[in-house]
């Protein structure tokens, strides 16, 4: 069963913002809400924190932590503290992080793949209460284990986009997570690299991995939504911004969707359609009610989808 969410962005908003949405998101009926750990914003682990403890069901997913940022044993004792407090309701994501910024922070990797091959080996094996040793060209744990595991490890997820980081990820993360200037195109020709990272480790298909299976594998995917009597402005500014030819109604389509309640589930649909088990509506920048936004997706959109 696919999953409904949206997304809190932390651009525009102080950490003071963050647990009453969640309640927002909450009484609306949205399973999930989805944050991102940008430089030099709110910490990802801290937020999903105070969401948590503001609510009583709901599941909260950083999508993503930058791998560069954080040791893998703070990373692994954040995440099992936050699912030993929540048990089932914390999601946490790693990528490659914006480059940039990681050559501000004096940690920009050479080889970004192998750190995050690394970074997910270790932090999975973490979670999962054994005890590592491993001497990597970026990660060195010795005699290292988590003195409380979670009972059951969560899934740890990944940002790719390029071929190499999504046949890495079908290889060796639990799910993936397309972020909002993905589109539909770019999606469905991730889903077989993915799949062929996955036959390299003698995994099942994407396709063959939903929840329940022996070897589940998410698939996450952001889409940016707006509705409203001026969703189509937004809807061309949000393109504008991320360079994209805002007339071009096809490559609108492929990246957003907008209008009313139907239209925006009939939007989401389509990634459903290739095999997401979580559809995340994320609203533009210039989104004028967040709160409304979350009571939108969750009581007028997400029953259509269900």
């Amino acid at each position: 069963m696919t999953t409904i969410g949206c997304v809190l962005p932390p651009y525009g908003n102080p950490p003071s913002r963050f647990a009453p949405f969640a309640r927002t998101a909450e009484a609306a009926g949205l399973d999930e809400v989805w944050l991102w750990e940008d430089c030099f914003l709110e910490s990802g682990p801290a937020t999903a924190a105070a969401m948590l403890a503001a609510t009583e069901r709901l599941r909260v997913g950083i999508g993503v932590m930058p791998a560069p940022l954080r040791h893998v044993a703070l990373t692994a004792m954040e995440t099992a503290t936050l699912d030993g407090m929540f048990p089932g309701r914390f999601l946490p994501g790693l990528g490659h992080g914006v480059q940039s910024w990681m050559g501000q922070l004096g940690v920009r990797a050479a080889s970004p793949l192998t750190l995050l091959r690394e970074q997910v080996g270790a932090l999975r094996a973490l979670l999962d209460g054994e005890r590592v040793t491993t001497s990597g060209r970026y990660v060195t744990l010795d005699d290292v284990a988590l003195d409380w595991p979670p009972a059951s490890a969560p899934p740890v997820l990944c940002a790719a986009k390029g071929p190499r980081t999504l046949r890495l990820v079908g290889e060796v993360a639990d799910g993936v997570v397309f972020d909002g200037g993905a589109g539909l195109a770019a999606v469905r020709r991730a889903l077989p690299l993915l799949d062929e990272g996955r036959a390299a480790a003698g995994r099942p298909p994407v396709r063959d991995s939903g929840p329940g299976s022996e070897d589940p594998f998410r698939v996450v995917t952001f889409l940016p939504v707006a509705a409203g009597p001026d969703a189509v402005e937004r809807v061309r500014r949000a393109a504008a911004t991320e360079g994209l030819d805002p007339q071009d109604g096809a490559v609108l389509a492929d990246h957003f969707s907008w209008g009313s309640a139907e239209q925006v589930a009939d939007g989401l649909r389509r990634f459903v359609d290739l095999g997401a088990t979580s559809v995340v509506a994320e609203p533009t920048r210039d989104e004028p009610d967040l709160d409304g936004f979350a009571t939108f997706v969750g009581e007028r959109v997400a029953p259509l989808l269900l």
